[in-house]
């Protein structure tokens, strides 16, 4: 006989782990958006603590600066006494807070492997069945569909199981993908007062664990550009700022092509999230720049290594932080020339479509 529910007064539990994870959560979110800096980061939060009283008399922000140090989240910095920085148990917590928040919570998947059309070694069985060949693995043999073959064969009465009897699960075959993520850090991705760098780097973050954590053969990656291209560490990303550059697009493409001719991979790819058009190239020393409209000498340059990503089978996916049409213009017009795909997104949107597009690039031949 079942009693039902019991209703009483909710009471709080009084565990001051319970603050420390709360409190961390939103740690973890301000350290992002100041670059790094973790005694900005602890200002913003005892002011955060000060309107919306995140602690209490049992539990402070002096208590929680010793859990982070105690648990291995913060450290002081050796070459600068009394500054503190983060850890690399701090970076990787960033990474997978960045993954939840944008992706969601995901389940392990497996070896993370790269599906495709063909069949062969590989983990997800297929419907296709075939006769024993030498070298097939063990774990391919379909035993039911083999014992009927042996009971047909040769009869119930003296039961054998020969070669010839055993028939074979196809597998689809996995292969390898590299990504290149490359990144805007012009200033017009903090211009008109619109943080839009913090989503960028939150968007490469969570990419960068859901490649660690689903597809560890595969490669990512990260390049930023501005006036120049550079390639920088995953576990950099968190410090990542925008710089007075304006926005070589030719530099970062360069770059990215450089990068994945030496991935021995048969599937490459690049994702650009930008907000603005190309404005600048390098000539030798110098740069050329043009902030005003769509520069024709920029924009073909641009365009002319789209094509040459097409045509090495480099398709490049562009994510365009920006509604005005002249610039939608252009990127549809890159888009034809690469053969790719593009997306306009708000910032709200932008990390669904990053994951969105990644799983499907990777269940095709490119």
């Amino acid at each position: 006989m079942s009693i039902g529910y019991r209703f009483g007064e909710y009471v709080p539990p009084q565990d001051d782990k319970q603050g420390f994870e709360s409190l961390l959560k939103i740690f973890l979110q301000l350290v992002m958006i100041t670059s790094g800096d973790v005694a900005e980061a602890l200002a913003w939060l005892s002011s955060l603590d000060k309107q919306y009283s995140l602690t209490g008399d049992d539990y402070g922000i002096g208590d929680f600066i010793e859990d982070l140090k105690k648990n291995g989240y913060i450290d002081e910095n050796p070459q600068e006494e009394g500054v503190l920085k983060l850890t690399a148990k701090s970076e990787q917590n960033i990474r997978k807070s960045a993954l939840e928040e944008i992706f969601g919570k995901l389940k392990k998947g497996g070896k993370g492997s790269h599906a495709t059309p063909q069949t062969g070694i590989g983990d997800e069985a297929s419907t296709d069945r075939r006769e024993y060949r030498f070298g097939d693995a063990l774990e391919q043999i379909s035993m039911t569909d083999s014992i009927r073959n042996a009971q047909i064969n040769h009869g119930l009465s003296d039961f054998r199981l020969t070669e010839q009897d055993l028939e074979i699960m196809e597998t689809e075959h996995k292969t390898q993908s590299s990504t290149v993520l490359m990144i805007d850090i012009s200033h017009s991705m903090i211009l008109y007062g619109e943080d839009r760098i913090t989503p960028a780097k939150k968007v490469a973050m969570a990419l960068a664990e859901l490649v660690k954590q689903k597809y560890p053969k595969d490669t990512l990656d990260v390049i930023v550009f501005g006036n120049d291209a550079w390639q920088i560490e995953i576990k950099d990303l968190p410090y990542l700022e925008v710089g007075p550059y304006h926005t070589n697009t030719v530099a970062g493409l360069e770059l990215a092509m450089d990068i994945l001719r030496k991935r021995k991979t048969p599937n490459k790819q690049i994702f650009m999230i930008t907000d603005g058009k190309p404005t600048c190239l390098k000539e030798g020393l110098h740069y050329y720049k043009n902030s005003f409209g769509l520069d024709r000498k920029v924009v073909n340059k641009t365009l002319n290594l789209a094509a040459q990503c097409r045509r090495i089978k480099i398709p490049i996916t562009t994510f365009m932080i920006a509604s005005d049409p002249y610039l939608q213009q252009f990127v549809d017009e890159f888009t034809k020339v690469n053969n790719g795909q593009a997306y306009y997104s708000s910032l709200k949107g932008l990390g669904h479509l990053v994951f969105r597009d990644y799983g499907r690039n990777r269940k095709k031949s490119f």
